[in-house]
């Protein structure tokens, strides 16, 4: 208990085991703080990687401050999963990671293992961009991305828009679909060869886009409305062709202001059922126009952030997540999802890197007073070697030439007996093919 400006006030302490920080120690020899000795021993099962069969560890992506109450809360109240993997772990000794990835951001692995900074010091891993959690955490999505390329734009604004972009693109999975638009007096589809569609949100397609988005620049005036009844339009015209996603859909803007609330285009293409929600990103430390922006998002079941730095925007563009999350969260949907096959090189046995696959599914809140707010705690999963599917397979019932496959609903091999990781010697990257 401390004492600030007259008034006690409890804070709370606790330390965790950092998976970069423990075992680690400073110029007088003495463990860092949320470090300590953590026991690590190879372990042939992990192909003879140090690891601690006792205890999971917790990873704080570097942009977040590893010792913020929301995270050490969090990681203080999932303390608890440790039992749970070790008791996994004892029942089915084939398991091999076990993981919780937080709706705050921090990761808690198990088995315990030290994670090990890249060469400038960082970690990029955000569990809330892999493709687990994104797929276990909302529901399949259309999406219109409609960024703001007037005048006004120029400089840094037009680079936290396309940061905030490319962010929001990280956020989408292969069940989900999606266009960017970019507006002014006129309206230009940053992929003009698929104007009038939404495509896939495959890798392909998002590092596609990423491309054309360094082709934009700043100037004119911003024509919100027109860019709002093409977005409205778009979503109507995908819909009516059978793909994608009805129930979910959402239009992202990306600007610095709007001069009004456009309530008459809201009341022609969205209200009374409000289907699409509205999620503005006001770029830039003004908020002249904030009240506008604020009000279109209530408005339409959406949510309103101000992003100010380049900094501000991966944690920021997180939070339409917790929004499209609450109908799955509210009627308790714990969907199982399973991903497509990948390559693990961390278990690399010698024959090569191992395929993986994993399942994941939500974790919500069941206390009585978050029961109709909706909240997702985040996401937990284990990954499955491949093989363990393929021992599975009643090979006496398909005969000498036959064989069993596997495929994900978006078309992604799963397993198949030809499918094997692809290694180039020209640049050393792994894939996967057949």
């Amino acid at each position: 208990t401390v004492k600030c400006r007259g008034c006690w006030k409890l804070v709370f302490f606790y330390e965790y085991f950092n998976a970069v920080l423990i075992n680690e120690v400073n110029e007088e020899g003495n463990s860092v703080e949320l470090g300590g000795e953590f026991i690590l021993q190879p372990n042939d099962h992990f192909n003879n990687l140090s690891v601690n069969l006792s205890l999971s560890v917790v990873q704080v992506p570097t942009n977040m401050y590893n010792k913020d109450s929301a995270i050490v809360n969090g990681v203080y109240w999932s303390e608890a999963l440790n039992k749970v993997f070790v008791d996994n772990f004892e029942k089915d000794p084939s398991l091999i990671w076990q993981y919780f990835g937080s709706a705050k951001g921090f990761f808690r692995q198990y088995p315990g293992i030290k994670w090990k900074p890249d060469e400038h010091g960082v970690i990029a891993f955000d569990c809330r961009n892999r493709k687990w959690y994104i797929q276990a955490a909302t529901s399949p999505k259309n999406v219109v991305i409609l960024v703001d390329v007037s005048g006004s734009m120029k400089g840094l604004r037009l680079t936290i828009a396309k940061q905030t972009v490319s962010s929001i693109l990280d956020t989408l999975g292969d069940d989900d679909f999606f266009n960017i638009i970019a507006y002014n007096e006129e309206l230009h589809y940053v992929e003009p060869c698929l104007n009038g569609t939404l495509v896939q949100a495959d890798v392909t397609n998002k590092d596609h886009f990423r491309e054309h988005l360094d082709k934009l620049f700043a100037q004119g005036i911003g024509m919100l409305d027109v860019g709002l009844t093409e977005a409205f339009n778009l979503l109507s015209d995908f819909n009516e062709t059978g793909r994608g996603s009805e129930c979910s859909q959402a239009i992202m803007l990306v600007t610095d202001g709007a001069v009004d609330t456009y309530d008459a285009i809201f009341a022609k293409y969205n209200w009374p059922d409000r289907k699409v929600r509205i999620f503005p990103y006001l770029i830039g430390r003004e908020s002249a126009f904030a009240d506008n922006l604020k009000w279109m998002a209530c408005a339409n079941k959406g949510y309103f952030t101000q992003i100010s730095t380049l900094a501000d925007v991966q944690e920021n563009v997180m939070e339409y997540l917790h929004v499209l999350s609450r109908p799955k969260v509210i009627d308790r949907e714990h969907d199982t999802v399973w991903t497509e096959a990948y390559i693990d090189s961390t278990l690399d046995d010698g024959s090569g890197p191992v395929l993986m696959t994993t399942v994941a599914m939500p974790v919500f809140s069941t206390k009585n007073e978050t029961r109709n707010r909706g909240i997702l705690l985040g996401v937990v999963g284990t990954d499955v070697p491949v093989s363990e599917l393929l021992k599975t397979i009643p090979k006496y019932k398909l005969g000498i030439h036959g064989y069993a496959f596997a495929i994900t609903n978006n078309g992604y091999i799963l397993t198949h007996p030809d499918l094997r990781p692809l290694v180039s010697t020209a640049n050393k990257s792994i894939g996967i093919g057949l």
